[in-house]
């Protein structure tokens, strides 16, 4: 039975991992559990699985060490959102624990740490979003040496198909609707700039070794197709399933193997509208794929940007989105003052290489510091 501790476990990521272990009570056990403040639902978790070893995070920043290192486990999900995820995922790599991983700006912010360390101690590193999970299993099968390019797939958010001008003054109440995920609130706003899919962009490249110019966006708004590799000989290969974040989480808390479920399967000749048992009406939808907006969605191209400058620039970028987000989520500036941060703090020199996980965190307070700068001179109308 795999021992499993489950940080974050009141978010989307937490829940739905533990409803898998609920199919699986023969396979999986809790033997760890964090919230942040949601105390009374934490409490109830806690007695659900039968789980001694649980702490609250808010206003006690050793709890989730203090878990991880008290809990033996197995495997440990991290579901905690933003840059305060770095440093459970650093904890669990130092207890040599396999990492199921949510959490894309441990990659973003500090990749070859977090790599070095899963070597060293000799755990993996299994990543959780849909898109990479799909790229890990596709690589496994047909290994590196095959892999020509990636193509991630993004929904395209709830402004797919609205004009920059309208996009530019969206409000937090339009860039919550989010049309194909149920997710937290700064994931769904990123999702809504494409800043999600800029970060999985750098994560895609830090993760797999794959150079920025191989790594390619397509908007697919039925998130139906995960990822695809295009393989040297010029084929594509897909990974396709129901936008459900269980199949990733059951991969890398089964894997190497792949596990029976109980989960929908995807039945390709109902869903294209043909009749059948399970869809006598036959009512159906068309795959689509459209090049990604990069002009008008600006939060994308800029991570690419911060790839090709290097050093610590990738820090830089999580680090001004973050602030960006939270002063858009307050309605200090509008939807466009995102990237307006974002590309302002990336105007400075980030240079220098990242060596340890002080450095990250150094550079990381020194990008939010320039970013409420920036903030400050937009609230102001000073502009740049």
């Amino acid at each position: 039975m795999k021992k499993i501790v489950v940080l974050g476990c009141t978010g989307s990521i937490g829940t739905s991992t533990l409803n898998i272990i609920r199919e699986f009570p023969r396979k999986f056990t809790i033997c760890g559990l964090t919230a942040h403040r949601q105390e009374k639902k934490l409490l109830k978790l806690a007695k659900e699985f039968n789980c001694s070893n649980f702490l609250l995070t808010n206003n006690n920043k050793n709890a989730i060490k203090n878990v991880i290192e008290n809990a033996d486990a197995d495997i440990v999900v991290n579901g905690i959102a933003g840059s305060a995820g770095l440093k459970p995922s650093i904890y669990t790599l130092e207890n040599g624990i396999d990492l199921a991983l949510a959490n894309k700006e441990t990659i973003v912010m500090a990749s070859t740490i977090v790599k070095n360390l899963a070597q060293k101690n000799n755990c993996a590193i299994l990543p959780v979003d849909s898109e990479h999970s799909a790229l890990f299993n596709l690589i496994e099968n047909y290994g590196t040496h095959a892999i020509d390019s990636i193509i991630l797939t993004a929904s395209g958010g709830p402004f797919r198909n609205w004009q920059k001008s309208k996009i530019d003054i969206a409000t937090p109440e339009d860039a919550l609707q989010h049309p194909t995920w149920n997710m937290g609130t700064k994931i769904t706003i990123d999702s809504a700039s494409l800043a999600n899919k800029g970060l999985e962009v750098i994560e895609a490249c830090h993760l797999f070794n794959i150079s920025p110019e191989k790594v390619h966006v397509s908007v697919h708004p039925q998130s139906l197709v995960h990822s695809l590799i295009q393989t040297k000989d010029g084929v594509l290969y897909a990974q396709i399933s129901r936008p459900d974040m269980r199949y990733p989480l059951l991969s890398a808390l089964t894997w190497p193997e792949y596990c029976p479920n109980s989960f929908e399967k995807l039945d390709l000749t109902a869903l294209m509208g043909h009749k059948t048992e399970k869809n006598p009406a036959g009512d159906g939808i068309n795959m689509q794929f459209f090049p990604a907006r990069i002009n008008d969605f600006p939060m994308l191209s800029l991570a690419y940007t911060a790839l090709n400058k290097g050093g610590a620039s990738t820090i830089a970028y999580n680090a001004a989105n973050e602030v960006a987000v939270a002063a858009f989520l307050q309605k200090k500036i509008q939807f466009s003052g995102i990237s307006t941060i974002t590309q302002k703090v990336l105007h400075e020199d980030w240079s220098t290489p990242v060596h340890t996980i002080d450095d990250v965190f150094y550079y990381d307070t020194k990008a939010r510091k320039v970013a409420e700068k920036s903030l400050i001179n937009i609230q102001n109308g000073e502009g740049f």
